[in-house]
C-alpha cells in the first residue's frame, strides 16, 4: 500500500522524515511554557494556574478535490474543523475557537461563502467559536477553480485533567468510536484507484453502498468533541487516539506509554462497505488497508475496565469494545 500510495503521489516515508526534521527545528523555538510539543496529537502551552492551552492545525487534504469535482462545497468545511478539533480533544481539552484559511485560484465570493458555511457548521458540532480566518487568492499559481483549506483549533484544559499515555495502564479496554466512513484521509489513493482508474464513476451507486459514491466520499468526518473532553473531565477515560492517516497501527501508539501496546480484535466493530470497494480497486491487503484508513473506527478511547459500561452508555450505540492495552509495544490486529 505504501508503494500504491507513492504512485498516487503521497510518500509516507518522506512525511515521517519531515516530522523528525521539523521536531529538531521546533526545539529551538521552545519556551518554558510549552508543556508538550511536536509528536502528540496537539501541542500544549501553560497559561499558569494549572491551565493549558491546546492547539492543533490540519487541512482537509485532497478530499477538497472530490468536493470540487462534484461542485458540492457545503460540507468540506466540516471535515476541516474535525481534523483539528478531534486532535485537540485527544488531550481532554475542550475546543474554544477555530480559524480557517481558504486559498483559491480565483476568488468567487459565493464559493468561499459556501465553504465557510461548512466551517461554521463544523464549529457548531464541535461547540467552539469560529473566531476568524483568511481568504487568499493565488492567480497564476492555482487553477481558477482549485482551492485548498487549512484550519487551526485552540482548546483549554485543566492540567490535572489532561488525558494521555501518562494515565494508561495495562489491562485498560480500548473502546472504538464509529467513524462516518473514510473521514478525510487516504483520498489521493481513493482518487487514483477508485475514480481515475475508471473502476467506479463518481456519480455511480455501487450496490454495496446503497447510495451514490459521491455521497459516501463527501460524508463529513465525525466530530468527537465535546463528547471526548466531557468523558475526560469526568475521569472516565485515560487517553484517546484520533485515527487519521496511518490508521490504527500508527495513531493508537501515540496514546500509549512506550512500554505498552495494544491488541485489537477485528470484527468487534462494523466496517463500512467503502473500505471493501477501495481494497478491491487498489488491490490492497488487509494490512495495507489498516495502515492507511480508519477502517470504521475514527477515535479510540483507552478506558479503565470499571468505566467501560458508562462510556458505552454515553456513546449511544456508536462505541465498541475493540481490544485491550497489553505489555509490549505496537498494535496487533487479530481476526
Amino acid at each position: 500500500m505504501r508503494d500504491a500510495y507513492r504512485r498516487a503521489g503521497v510518500d509516507l516515508e518522506a512525511a515521517a522524515r519531515a516530522v523528525e526534521l521539523i521536531r529538531e527545528a521546533a526545539a529551538a523555538a521552545r519556551t518554558p511554557e510549552v508543556a508538550e510539543g511536536i509528536g502528540g496529537f496537539a501541542g500544549s502551552y501553560s497559561l499558569g494556574g494549572g491551565r493549558l492551552l491546546v492547539a492543533a492545525t490540519d487541512g482537509a487534504g485532497t478530499k477538497c478535490e472530490i468536493a470540487r469535482r462534484a461542485e458540492r462545497l457545503d460540507t468540506i468545511g466540516i471535515d476541516l474543523v474535525a481534523m483539528s478539533a478531534n486532535d485537540v480533544a485527544c488531550t481532554g481539552a475542550r475546543p474554544l475557537f477555530f480559524l480557517d484559511t481558504v486559498v483559491v485560484g480565483k476568488l468567487v465570493p459565493e464559493t468561499v461563502a459556501e465553504i465557510v458555511a461548512g466551517v461554521a457548521e463544523g464549529c457548531l458540532r464541535a461547540d467552539c467559536a469560529l473566531l476568524g480566518g483568511e481568504t487568499a487568492e493565488h492567480p497564476g499559481v492555482m487553477e481558477p477553480d482549485r482551492f485548498d483549506l487549512v484550519g487551526f483549533c485552540v482548546g483549554l484544559v485543566e492540567e490535572d485533567r489532561t488525558i494521555g499515555p501518562h494515565r494508561v495502564r495495562e489491562g485498560d479496554v480500548l473502546v472504538g468510536l464509529a467513524s462516518t466512513g473514510l473521514h478525510a484521509n487516504g483520498y489521493s489513493l481513493v482518487r487514483a484507484s477508485v475514480l481515475d482508474s475508471g473502476a467506479y464513476p463518481l456519480e455511480g451507486a455501487p450496490v454495496e453502498l446503497g447510495r451514490p459514491l459521491v455521497d459516501e466520499l463527501l460524508e463529513p468526518t465525525a466530530i468527537y468533541a465535546p463528547f471526548v473532553p466531557t468523558l475526560a473531565y469526568e475521569g472516565l477515560i485515560s487517553a484517546a487516539a484520533h485515527i487519521t492517516g496511518g490508521g490504527l497501527p500508527e495513531n493508537l501508539p501515540r496514546a500509549l506509554p512506550e512500554r505498552l501496546g495494544a491488541e485489537v480484535e477485528r470484527g468487534s466493530w462494523p466496517e463500512h462497505p467503502i473500505f471493501g470497494i477501495v481494497r478491491r480497486a487498489a488491490g490492497a491487503s488487509d494490512d495495507d488497508m489498516f495502515a492507511t484508513f480508519n477502517m470504521g473506527v475514527g477515535m479510540v478511547l483507552v478506558v479503565p475496565a470499571d468505566n467501560v459500561d458508562a462510556v458505552l452508555d454515553r456513546a449511544h450505540g456508536k462505541g465498541y469494545p475493540i481490544g485491550r492495552v497489553v505489555a509490549g509495544r505496537g498494535v496487533r490486529i487479530a481476526g
